[in-house]
């Protein structure tokens, strides 16, 4: 089999075969020897219409056949214009508009910028703190991944940092203040007042935060008035709401965004992965028509900028994306079939002793691991447990996206069930059965 450990490319995974795919088709990957690689995670949890879809290609190909590039602070062109118009209806923000990127980072990254620019057009100058939480992943660049709340990532770089405040997650599973939910009183979402009277309400500018949580806590679900509360406690001191939908938007959690099945609505949205589907770099900052009049007024201009911004062949794709997201009610389908996914996998996982939490919505799901299903004692960081089902699973032609560190930062183990949405029930069957073999296989060597 042709793999590429070695040569000129600088792989993050360095001890990792890489094999070369060749090909695409719906959910399955192929690689030059012909062996065929279901894709349970659409990679890392990117792929929502498919691999080999030819119209966007042929979109792509056409655009930059007519204009590749244009300087986005001198031109526009008719894509980016026609997919803001598409999007603009789908987007829960009044009167929105979008700033392109081309990656997850920059688009959270623009978010902070704009709000500081914003609170400072309404007068507010010392408004220039954002709070995060812990067990989340917001982005790889300093500013980005200071916000990140994922202890392994942030680790080698924390010296380089400029320090941000965190609190709790809504980590039901394992709560990281101990209680009980409803008995709780929603207390890690009241921990967001907490920080911001400790940093002092005239310095905050915002808070950023996954509406449902991404990879690095697998598919944490908030409980029932988690946002409704955070949207107040927001309003009460000034601040403005960044929901961070890179991974949740585009139909992930079975609507268009995730905001709008939670209750609340932000004030800024990022958004990247689903946008294009993969088939190009592209990524959006959105914000409130009004807020970025405020900014105009005051400053004229918006002080930020990319080489890559505003890209017509990226506006191309995400055009042909949404294309198939509306025109075959793939959002919907990701709703009716990740319903069946959820109760499936829960099925598949009966009886599986490490098997300690099921949870997820829509499309997005995870399994998290455990060593004691009673106490839900994580496996020692070392076993690399969810590594090791991935690994199986991959030499069963499934592909599975991990995750660690979610007990404590280092212990606690869990993967990404979160297939593109035109997976087929029997596909769905496929990946499930593969997943409880392995993850049985993976037990008994525990055990060893």
């Amino acid at each position: 089999m042709s793999k590429h450990p070695e040569g000129h490319v600088f792989y993050r995974r360095m001890a990792h075969d890489y094999p070369t795919i060749v090909r695409g088709e719906g959910v399955s990957l192929y690689d030059g020897e012909g062996r065929r690689y279901v894709d349970a995670s659409g990679g890392p949890l990117v792929v929502n219409v498919g691999h080999g879809v030819a119209s966007i290609a042929r979109a792509m190909a056409e655009q930059a056949a007519r204009v590749a590039y244009v300087h986005g602070s001198l031109f526009t062109t008719e894509p980016l214009e026609a997919y803001s118009a598409r999007l603009a209806r789908r987007v829960p923000l009044d009167a929105p508009r979008f700033f392109y990127l081309s990656s997850g980072s920059e688009a959270v990254e623009t978010a902070f910028k704009f709000v500081r620019q914003v609170q400072m057009a309404r007068g507010e100058t010392a408004r220039h703190r954002i709070i995060s939480r812990w067990g989340s992943y917001h982005g790889l660049t300093l500013g980005t991944l200071a916000a990140s709340g994922k202890p392994s990532m942030r680790q080698p770089y924390a010296p380089m940092f400029r320090d941000v405040p965190h609190i709790a997650p809504p980590y039901c599973y394992r709560c990281p203040l101990g209680a009980t939910c409803p008995s709780c009183d929603l207390a890690c979402a009241r921990q967001l007042e907490a920080a911001i009277l400790a940093e002092g309400p005239e310095a905050v500018a915002g808070f950023v935060a996954e509406p449902v949580g991404g990879a690095t806590l697998g598919a944490i679900v908030p409980p029932e008035g988690y946002w409704p509360l955070v949207r107040e406690i927001c309003d009460r001191y000034g601040l403005m709401l960044i929901a961070d939908e890179v991974l949740t938007g585009f139909g992930r959690t079975g609507t268009w965004f995730a905001m709008e099945q939670l209750g609340a609505r932000a004030d800024v949205m990022t958004m990247a992965k689903g946008a294009t589907g993969g088939y190009f770099p592209l990524s959006i900052a959105a914000m409130k028509g009004d807020d970025v009049e405020t900014l105009r007024r005051a400053h004229g201009d918006f002080n930020h900028g990319g080489t890559f911004s505003h890209h017509a062949v990226g506006a191309a794709a995400a055009l042909a994306t949404m294309d198939l997201l509306e025109g075959q009610d793939l959002v919907g389908r990701a709703a009716a079939t990740g319903a069946r996914l959820g109760r499936e996998l829960n099925a598949a996982m009966d009886g599986v002793a490490s098997a300690g939490d099921v949870r997820g919505t829509g499309m997005l799901w995870a399994v998290e691991f455990v060593a004691d299903r009673a106490t839900r004692e994580p496996f020692p960081a070392e076993a690399r447990f969810a590594d090791r089902v991935c690994a199986r699973c991959m030499e069963m032609g499934v592909l599975f996206y991990p995750g660690h560190g979610s007990a404590d930062g280092r212990r606690g183990d869990h993967l990404m069930v979160a297939p593109p949405f035109v997976v087929s029930d029997d596909e769905v069957a496929l990946i499930l059965d593969v997943l409880r073999r392995a993850i049985l296989a993976v037990e008994k060597e525990a055990l060893l």
